[in-house]
């Protein structure tokens, strides 16, 4: 029996093979929500662009140990931003013309906003500030009195800085309509990973404050204060430490002094008549974090079995992510390169995102292997802790085999056979779920997870987006390209597991391959439209 509504809004938001998930059902192009965010009235700090990126190799993307620590200055906060946040690119087709962003997200449609509390610097005043990734450049929000300025240099410690990330869910639910709450916590996860990433390029670390409340957060950077354009605020997701030391709970006097701080700005509406899908705005609702205690997650030590090879740098890595749109069905990858991706996504101590301190691991992949040259073709499960396996198997199909691949990875073969058809099917038909490599499904410990704490239903969707912006940068590193898949009919994918009820579910899928171009499409640089508005 379904009796909350995070239970009921999962539920219904489901898709099934004889009906989808409630969406507008066109596209409202003169209703668009602009993808970016604008303060009016705020100053502007334009921030300078990196005139040479990172040497870290591939392998810096992973450990901040493994790279050179950096100061915080006006320059290195600006290239973290520039490798986390900012645009990486623009694509032309015809007169039609829109950006690529770092981050990945659902659509391109980017609903996630990032914050940040900075500490005095080159120039840069005391304050809480909204980054622009279309400016590349710093709205002020806030500035900071002395005396709580010298509270936060003593927790700062002189080498950090806070970065919030929010999310609007009318820039998802335009085209996604009820479904897009998911999405937006997707992206959450996506611009988390992108940040860790990131900040281990400069010798920082990233660490999630996962104490605090969706209140405090508001308070701190005066999203409480603000007037939103209707059905336009951002809601609140997570704040983040970033320093080179790691730091972890916030002192309790911290967002009680920024409650007084005094915000400027006004947010610019982003549509001319956003929709009310009230079943998410009420979900968010139910959904909010209370203030908790600080949870630590004990990660497994050891470093990865399969080693970097990329010849990429770490930046360039980064920068030419990209989603494929089609793929070569008959590209094979190496077994070596595909278990080299799945090593990168089991969680490890000291290696990024998965050591942000935001929750333990609870999301695992149901793999449908299409074209790995040295592995049978079937259907594969990677369990990524220790204590789900015994769990899930008792709840999989029984004729299921359980082969161990091999003894690096928790990988095990379930059962051999052509999976292309299945893997199409279950991903709303989409070929690029069978003409790839491989696709996967992350299948989440749900109802147990989620049953004391209504919260937690938004940390799954944050993992399956670390996950996916791993996969995604792996694929690059081995010259494939990934492909997030929001769009599958939820409970196929578990009768194919032969799950049942709501133990474990699939929050989200992913497929990689070997990439057909569109040669249609013209790319241009990621800051070319400053230059042609000077």
């Amino acid at each position: 029996m379904i009796t909350t509504p995070i239970f009921q809004y999962h539920e219904q938001t489901k898709h099934h093979l004889n009906r989808y998930a409630r969406s507008p059902g066109y596209m409202d192009w003169k209703n668009q929500p602009n993808p970016f965010r604008f303060w009016k009235r705020s100053e502007v700090i334009r921030l300078p662009f990196l005139d040479k990126d990172p040497d870290a190799g591939h392998a810096g993307l992973y450990g901040f140990d493994r790279c050179v620590s950096q100061p915080l200055t006006l320059a290195s906060l600006a290239g973290f931003l520039e490798l986390s946040l900012a645009l990486s690119a623009w694509k032309a087709a015809g007169d039609n013309r829109w950006s690529l962003r770092i981050n990945p997200s659902s659509g391109n449609l980017h609903p996630t906003e990032a914050h940040l509390i900075l500490p005095g610097v080159d120039g840069i005043k005391w304050g809480v500030y909204h980054y622009s990734p279309f400016l590349h450049a710093l709205e002020q929000r806030a500035a900071i009195p002395a005396p709580l300025a010298k509270m936060l240099e003593d927790y700062l410690a002189g080498h950090g800085f806070l970065v919030a990330l929010t999310s609007i869910f009318w820039r998802e639910a335009w085209k996604y309509g009820e479904r897009a709450y998911r999405y937006c916590n997707h992206d959450v996860g996506h611009a988390l990973a992108a940040l860790a990433f990131a900040a281990n390029l400069w010798g920082w670390h990233l660490t999630c404050l996962n104490r605090l409340s969706d209140a405090q957060i508001e308070s701190m950077f005066g999203f409480d204060r603000t007037v939103w354009p209707p059905l336009e605020e951002e809601h609140p997701d997570i704040v983040c430490f970033v320093g080179q030391r790691p730091r972890a709970t916030l002192p309790t006097a911290v967002p009680d002094s920024l409650q007084a701080v005094s915000f400027s700005g006004q947010p610019q509406p982003l549509s001319p008549k956003p929709a009310d899908w009230r079943i998410i705005y009420e979900t968010a609702r139910y959904a909010r974090k209370p203030e908790t205690s600080e949870e630590h997650c004990e990660l497994p030590s050891g470093d990865f079995r399969y080693p970097c090879v990329s010849p990429l740098s770490a930046a360039r890595i980064i920068r030419q992510r990209r989603s494929a749109t089609a793929f070569d069905p008959d590209g094979r990858i190496d077994v070596n390169q595909f278990l080299a991706i799945l090593d990168r996504t089991l969680p490890r101590k000291g290696r990024a995102p998965f050591d942000c301190q935001l929750t333990e691991a609870a999301v695992h992949l149901l793999l449908f292997v299409h074209s790995v040259a040295g592995l049978p073709r079937g259907l594969y499960f990677l369990c990524r802790n220790e204590i789900d396996l015994d769990r899930i198997r008792t709840e999989c199909r029984p004729e299921f085999l359980w082969e161990p691949v091999n003894n690096k990875l928790p990988l095990y073969l379930l059962q051999e056979g052509d999976l292309r058809a299945d893997a199409i099917q279950v991903s709303c038909h989409q070929e690029i779920a069978g003409y790839s490599a491989f696709s996967l499904g992350m299948l989440a410990r749900f109802k147990t997870h989620l049953h004391k704490a209504p919260h937690r239903y938004r940390h799954l969707f944050w993992e399956t987006g670390l996950i996916g912006q791993v996969l995604y940068l792996e694929a690059e590193a081995q010259g494939l390209r990934g492909t997030g898949i929001g769009c599958y009919f939820d409970d196929a994918v578990h009768r194919i597991a032969g799950i049942k009820g709501l133990n474990w579910q699939s929050l989200y899928h992913f497929t990689v391959g070997h990439p057909i171009e569109d040669q249609r499409l013209t790319t241009l640089p990621p800051y070319v439209h400053l230059t042609e508005q000077l």
